[in-house]
């Protein structure tokens, strides 16, 4: 238990101190995945919309697709950008394995699937005569598209910050394609899978804490979209 004590004292006293390497891994794994997360909000909610309002052949293998997508394994990603990204594969010229946009890249990968799905039940949710008014006022297709993702908005959001909670706690692909490289491409899972494989448990744990608060702050948000919502 003293060990315990201490451990944790230490860690909060990096917290508090503002240690700067603590700080500068959590600027790094706030960076990637807001701009990962940026990314597959502009891609994966218009595709989400479209998958939800279009009919067309193979609609059911797509969403099949992107439900099987959601629960992706990181480490099956990183695998495959790895052999992408590597000296020897087919995009090795871009020289972007162990740099942040090659983390950037990898958690896009991840992130897309799930606003894309979760736009699409948000759009298939919402009251079916929406679609029918906008019609029959003679609505062009960007203004329906307009309206529906204002009428979405709460769910849309709720889909990108839940993308949001899965890469920044992701290690498989920060690992991986980033390489883990001190005051470069290290994250805080990264880190606190190597501090404590060296021992540092004090430094492991104070980036656990910080990872935990993240946690917090993502499903505190989710929390208060849904309420939003519901008052609305």
């Amino acid at each position: 238990m003293d060990y315990l004590f201490k451990a944790f004292r230490d860690a909060f006293g990096l917290i508090v101190g503002l240690d700067g390497e603590v700080y500068y891994v959590v600027w790094t794994s706030l960076k990637v995945s807001l701009a990962a997360c940026l990314l597959a909000a502009l891609i994966g909610v218009p595709l989400g919309m479209k998958i939800a309002l279009a009919r067309f052949r193979g609609r059911t293998c797509v969403l099949l697709l992107l439900n099987t997508l959601m629960a992706l394994p990181t480490v099956v990603v990183g695998l495959f950008l790895y052999g992408l990204l590597g000296r020897r594969g087919p995009l090795g010229a871009l020289e972007i394995l162990y740099t942040p946009a090659g983390i950037i890249l990898g958690e896009f990968i991840l992130a897309l699937p799930i606003v894309a799905n979760l736009t699409v039940s948000a759009v298939k949710g919402l009251d079916p005569r929406l679609l029918l008014t906008c019609k029959s006022l003679g609505a062009s297709p960007g203004q329906e598209a307009r309206m529906i993702l204002v009428e979405a908005r709460y769910a849309v959001t709720a889909a990108i910050v839940a993308a949001f909670g899965r890469v920044i706690g992701e290690v498989g692909i920060a690992m991986m394609v980033g390489g883990n490289i001190k005051g470069f491409t290290r994250t805080m899972t990264t880190a606190i899978a190597l501090e404590t494989s060296k021992g540092e448990f004090e430094l492991g744990l104070a980036l656990g804490i910080l990872l935990l608060l993240v946690a917090l702050i993502v499903n505190v948000a989710l929390q208060m979209l849904q309420r939003s919502k519901a008052d609305d």
